[in-house]
C-alpha cells in the first residue's frame, strides 16, 4: 500500500515537472531591446567586414619587423688542394688539402633599416585610418538600418492607432444606423473604407520586419527578428551648428583625410629611402684557412680578410630615385582632392538636414495641431449631421497623410543627420 502511494506521488511529481518545462519552452522569450550604443558595441564585435579588415592593421605591424631586420651572414665552406690523380709515382691525395671557412655580411649604410622600419610604420598609420574610414562607412549604412526600424515602428504604431481610431467610429456608425440616423450605403462605405487601414497596418509590419532584417545582417546576428526591438528617441533637433563648425570637424577627424595626408608623409619618408638606397654598401668577409698555399711554409693555420665594394657607375638607383619624387606630388595632389570631397560631403549633407528641418518645422508648429483639428470637428459635425460623409473621409484621409509624411520626414532628417555624421566622421549629432 506504501508503496503504491510513493510510486504513485513519484509519477505524478514527474509529470507536473514535465508540464511545467513544456510550458516554460512554449512560452516566447522577451524580445531583446537594442539602443543605438549598443547595436554599435554589437557591430564592431560582430560584423565580419570590419573584423576581417581589423587584421590589415595586425598584418602592417607584423611588415615592421620584416622592414627592420639586418642583413643575413654568409657563411662559406671551401676546400681545395686534393690530389685527384697519381704523379710520377706519387700518390698522396689529401696531402695538400685545405680547408677554408669563411663568413660575411653585407654593411647598410645611410640609415637604410631606419628608413624602411619608418616607412612600414607610416603604413600602419594608414591601415589604421583605412580601417577608421571603413568602420565610418559601415556605421552609417548601420545607423540607416537603425534609422529605419525606428521608423517602420512609428508607421506601424501610426496605422494601429489610426485603425483603432476607424474602428470607434465605425462602432458609433453602426449605432446610429441601427438608430436610423444614416442610410445602408453610408455604413458599407465606411466599412469598406476599413480595407486601407488594414493595408497601412500590413505594410508597416513588412516595412519593420525587412528593417530589421537589414540590421541583422549588419551585426551579423542570428536572433529571430521578434525577439529583438530598437528603441530610441523619434524626433529632430530644431537647432543646428554653423556649416564652418561642421568643416572644421571635417577637416580635424575624416580618416580618409588622414590616409590622405599621412601617405604624403610616407611618400617623403620612401624617397628619403630610395636616395638611401643608391649609397653603396661594402661586404665584409673573414676567413680561416688550415694548410693553406703560401709563400710561408710554416703558415699551416692562417687568416684573411676582405671588403667588397660595389661601384654604383651605372646604377644608382635613378629610377626609384625619380618615381619616389613624382609619387611625393601625386600624394600631395590626391590629399588636396581628399580635402576638397570632404568640404564637399559636409556642405551637401547640410543643405539636405537644413531642407528637412526647414519642412518639419511648420509640421510640428502648425500641420499635426491643425490635421487633428479638423478630423475632430468633421467628425463631431458628421456625427450630429452637420457634415457629409465624403466631408468625414476627406478630412480623415488628410489627417493620415499629414501624420504619416511627419513620420517619414522625422525618418529622412534622422538618415540626413547620420549622413551629415559621416562627412563629418564622427557623430556630431545625436
Amino acid at each position: 500500500m506504501r508503496r503504491t502511494f510513493w510510486r504513485s506521488f513519484a509519477v505524478a511529481t514527474l509529470m507536473g515537472a514535465a508540464a511545467s518545462m513544456t510550458a516554460q519552452q512554449a512560452q516566447p522569450q522577451a524580445a531583446q531591446t537594442w539602443t543605438w550604443e549598443k547595436v554599435k558595441d554589437r557591430f564592431e564585435q560582430n560584423n565580419p567586414t570590419l573584423l576581417a579588415d581589423k587584421v590589415s592593421i595586425d598584418e602592417s605591424k607584423a611588415q615592421e619587423i620584416t622592414a627592420f631586420l639586418r642583413p643575413n651572414p654568409t657563411f662559406t665552406l671551401s676546400a681545395d688542394g686534393t690530389q685527384i690523380a697519381p704523379e710520377r709515382g706519387v700518390w698522396r691525395p689529401f696531402a695538400g688539402t685545405f680547408e677554408s671557412p669563411s663568413i660575411s655580411y653585407l654593411h647598410e649604410r645611410q640609415h637604410k633599416r631606419e628608413l624602411r622600419r619608418e616607412s612600414a610604420k607610416k603604413g600602419t598609420l594608414i591601415a589604421e585610418s583605412s580601417h577608421a574610414d571603413l568602420e565610418r562607412t559601415l556605421l552609417f549604412n548601420l545607423r540607416g538600418a537603425f534609422v529605419s526600424t525606428l521608423q517602420a515602428k512609428a508607421a506601424l504604431r501610426l496605422a494601429k492607432d489610426n485603425l483603432a481610431y476607424y474602428d470607434h467610429v465605425l462602432q458609433i456608425s453602426r449605432d446610429r444606423f441601427n438608430a436610423g440616423d444614416i442610410a445602408q450605403i453610408d455604413l458599407d462605405r465606411l466599412e469598406l473604407q476599413r480595407v486601407e487601414y488594414e493595408a497601412d497596418v500590413q505594410a508597416a509590419e513588412e516595412s519593420l520586419e525587412n528593417a530589421k532584417i537589414q540590421l541583422l545582417t549588419l551585426l551579423n546576428d542570428r536572433t529571430p527578428i521578434e525577439q529583438i526591438d530598437a528603441t530610441g528617441p523619434y524626433d529632430f533637433n530644431d537647432q543646428l551648428m554653423p556649416r564652418d563648425e561642421f568643416r572644421k570637424i571635417a577637416i580635424d577627424t575624416r580618416p580618409d583625410l588622414k590616409a590622405a595626408v599621412e601617405a604624403v608623409d610616407r611618400a617623403q619618408t620612401d624617397h628619403k629611402l630610395a636616395v638611401a638606397n643608391g649609397s653603396t654598401d661594402p661586404t665584409l668577409s673573414a676567413w680561416y684557412t688550415h694548410n693553406s698555399s703560401n709563400n710561408n711554409p710554416f703558415g699551416i693555420n692562417t687568416l684573411g680578410v676582405s671588403v667588397t665594394i660595389p661601384l654604383r657607375i651605372f646604377d644608382r638607383n635613378q629610377g626609384e630615385k625619380l618615381r619616389t619624387r613624382l609619387d611625393i606630388t601625386r600624394t600631395e595632389r590626391l590629399r588636396d582632392a581628399a580635402e576638397a570631397g570632404v568640404l564637399s560631403d559636409v556642405d551637401s549633407s547640410y543643405a539636405t538636414l537644413e531642407s528637412n528641418l526647414t519642412l518639419l518645422r511648420p509640421y510640428k508648429q502648425k500641420y499635426l495641431q491643425q490635421a487633428t483639428r479638423v478630423r475632430e470637428t468633421i467628425f463631431f459635425s458628421y456625427q450630429r449631421g452637420g457634415a457629409s460623409l465624403l466631408d468625414f473621409l476627406s478630412a480623415e484621409s488628410e489627417y493620415r497623410t499629414v501624420e504619416l509624411s511627419y513620420v517619414n520626414l522625422v525618418g529622412a532628417y534622422l538618415t540626413a543627420a547620420a549622413q551629415l555624421n559621416m562627412a563629418v566622421g564622427r557623430e556630431v549629432i545625436q
